[in-house]
């Protein structure tokens, strides 16, 4: 027999580890002070407090915006939170003002970032001089009713076409969403404008003393002129893919045995049947910046792939190009090829309200867009606080979801006191435990 009566009974209990990693990391703060002047003078909600409520909501699993409806059913856990009607009038309110509620947002992110580096300590991005890759890459998100902007795509499709940057922690971690930004479908996917803009908008979420470390990788999308000539002003390091020209393949042919290289796999080991060598010398490289480098890497097809037009006497040859001095060659093309990293990001995202944009208006897209990104690097930071070097901390959102946000707990009052027991027969409870209190041992900022 089954009946809807219960008292005392919390779902969703995991998601207190997000709500103290928004007070660990300054996020909560930083919101409430950067939305202020969105909150009207009799309002009740803060929309600091709702954006982040938003926020938790996609980490939580949500894809629309009155799945909020999962934090109202537990104001134990999260605090007060607004009706529908409330919630959808703040995010016409900010995109109605969207550059300036963006850069408010993106502050607040940015200095709630910084705060969550310097607490994980050795677990941080560019701990002991360590580089940070910066993953640029453009996706498609279909879009199945006429949505403002939405258009044909490359791929012929429907939608939108966003260019994005993610923050990789390596093979440790996850990574984090350093920007989103929003396009019309029919974006190119090689506009060196939009590179730029996004790796600018990136680099503004990361802590200046670290620019230096800063990795650039795109696929060969950002393989531009303009592109390569801006980061080289920036003094960036960058590890870009490069097409595959008439002169390349012409330089490829002439290139000795004896130059090639064995290539590495993903754990450097040498891998059997694909090698490496330079092409700089062998090209002309007029009107490139000064101190580029085109490094090839050759590979036998396994049995069974498709032959692409491009594969040269049996082979497939990929380019990419870097500003890299020093390093054997097999490990700069580990380090280029790892940029494949950012597809597992773009699929998190999209399971975190990507998938499906759900507003009509562009504007108002490009907001839900900065909750995608909010929801993205609180879990990020959620992972890198908390877990350690647990296997927690590389599990992707579906997997997060299923094992330590979505257990169920008991709220038992006392002493003035009130105490979330997690049931204790849950498989996860005591890594969930562990993990919340960890998290509520960090002070905020």
């Amino acid at each position: 027999m089954v009946s809807s009566d219960g008292a005392g009974i919390v779902g969703q209990a995991g998601g207190v580890l997000l709500t103290e990693t928004l007070r660990a990391t300054g996020l909560d703060r930083a919101l409430s002070a950067g939305l202020e002047r969105w909150r009207k003078p009799r309002a009740v909600h803060d929309p600091g407090k709702i954006v982040m409520d938003l926020a938790v909501m996609l980490a939580l699993g949500g894809d629309c915006l009155s799945d909020i409806a999962i934090l109202r059913a537990e104001p134990e856990l999260f605090g007060p939170v607004p009706s529908d009607p409330t919630v959808s009038r703040l995010v016409t309110a900010l995109a109605q003002a969207s550059p300036q509620a963006l850069r408010a947002i993106r502050k607040a992110r940015s200095s709630a970032r910084a705060r969550a580096w310097e607490l994980a300590g050795e677990h941080a991005p560019g701990t002991g001089g360590d580089l940070i890759p910066v993953d640029l890459d453009a996706t498609i998100v279909l879009a199945h009713s006429e949505k403002e902007q939405a258009a044909p795509t490359w791929k012929r499709t429907f939608g939108f076409h966003p260019m994005t940057a993610f923050i990789d922690h390596g093979p440790s971690g996850t990574g984090e969403a350093a920007a989103l930004d929003l396009r019309p479908g029919n974006a190119g996917s090689n506009t060196a404008e939009d590179h730029i803009t996004t790796a600018r908008a990136a680099l503004q979420q990361i802590p200046s003393h670290l620019h230096k470390l800063v990795l650039v990788r795109t696929d060969s999308g950002g393989g531009t002129h303009g592109f390569i000539d801006w980061a080289t002003r920036r003094r960036l390091k960058y590890s870009i893919g490069w097409g595959l020209t008439e002169d390349a393949c012409e330089a490829i042919l002439t290139l000795p045995e004896h130059v090639w290289q064995c290539a590495y796999d993903a754990d450097r080991q040498p891998r059997p049947g694909a090698w490496v060598a330079e092409l700089t010398g062998m090209l002309d490289l007029t009107g490139w910046p000064r101190g580029m480098r085109v490094i090839v890497r050759r590979e036998r097809p396994h049995l069974g792939a498709q032959l692409r037009f491009t594969d040269i006497d049996g082979h497939r040859f990929t380019c990419f190009v870097t500003n890299t001095r020093c390093g054997q060659l097999a490990d700069l093309e580990l380090r280029h090829r790892r940029r494949a990293r950012a597809e597992d990001r773009i699929r998190c995202a999209k399971d975190t309200g990507l998938r499906n944009l759900p507003l009509h208006a562009f504007a108002a897209n490009r907001v839900w867009l900065e909750l995608i990104a909010l929801a993205t690097d609180l879990t990020a930071w959620a992972q890198m606080l908390a877990f350690g070097d647990h296997p927690a901390r590389r599990w992707e959102p579906k997997r997060l979801r299923l094992r330590v946000f979505s257990v169920a707990a008991r709220l038992a009052r006392g002493g003035r006191r009130l105490r979330l027991r997690l049931a204790r027969h849950w498989p996860w409870a005591d890594l969930t435990a562990t993990a919340i209190g960890r998290m509520q041992m960090l002070p905020a900022p």
